[in-house]
């Protein structure tokens, strides 16, 4: 059975502040984690089991968050999500299982929600653009703990786990390569290096998750920080619009 779909209808419209909003709960993405991993997961009862990977994985990204995912010990884990050692063991073998549960739900599920173009988006490269931009940054949002955790813990993963980040960080570049290499095809934009400015893309729109404090403290909220990066991303794209 695949993954549940995360994505809503297309009639929500291209607005990625109302197709996002409220989606990404951690019931949901741990049941998407479940489905995913069903074959080895020993506790079959869905009900059972994503109520108990939501404690897991909440407890991994707290402690995570306190001293490093390469410190905490299954036992701090186990005490900290309430679960045995014994039920720890039910839903993954090692560590490095789970961190391949975390990576591999937010790789999906960026790749899912930046492929999903509304249907009623317009076609010009341009607006495109601006729609992943938006999305991106806005999806960060929605999962912030998760995509913080994946951040701040890159440089100590395992040599799998660090491979999965890197081909999820040039699967994301991919996808902006794609809309700007049709824009510069269009005369829309005006790019010397298609591959580096989508490269480019990618700090600016991380900031918001990686800096959150500092744009928090300015009294910066997400739609401030979407129309500012949308404007100086756009802008550098040399975009002209489309008549």
């Amino acid at each position: 059975m695949p993954p549940a779909s995360i994505h809503k209808s297309n009639r929500t419209g291209p607005n990625p502040a109302t197709f996002l909003s409220g989606t990404f709960s951690n019931e949901l993405l741990c049941t998407r984690i479940f489905e995913r991993h069903r074959a080895t997961i020993k506790i079959q009862k869905p009900q059972v089991a994503v109520a108990n990977l939501v404690r897991i994985i909440e407890a991994t990204l707290t402690l995570s968050n306190r001293h490093g995912f390469h410190a905490m010990t299954l036992r701090e884990l186990a005490k900290t999500s309430g679960l045995s050692m014994g039920g720890l063991y039910s839903y993954f073998d090692n560590k490095e299982t789970l961190l391949s549960m975390i990576l591999g739900e937010v790789s999906a599920t960026v790749t899912e929600v930046l492929n999903a173009l509304p249907e009623g988006l317009p076609g010009s490269a341009g607006r495109h653009l601006d729609w992943l931009i938006g999305t991106h940054i806005r999806l960060t949002d929605e999962m912030r703990p998760w995509f913080t955790f994946v951040f701040m813990e890159a440089k100590e993963f395992p040599a799998k786990a660090r491979r999965m980040a890197v081909e999820s960080e040039a699967s994301t570049e991919r996808i902006f390569a794609a809309v700007l290499e049709r824009g510069k095809k269009s005369g829309e934009f005006q790019i010397v290096d298609v591959g580096l400015t989508a490269a480019l893309i990618k700090p600016v729109v991380q900031d918001w998750y990686v800096k959150h404090a500092k744009y928090r403290k300015r009294g910066i909220g997400v739609d401030q920080f979407v129309a500012a990066a949308t404007r100086f991303l756009t802008g550098a794209t040399g975009r002209r619009t489309r008549r």
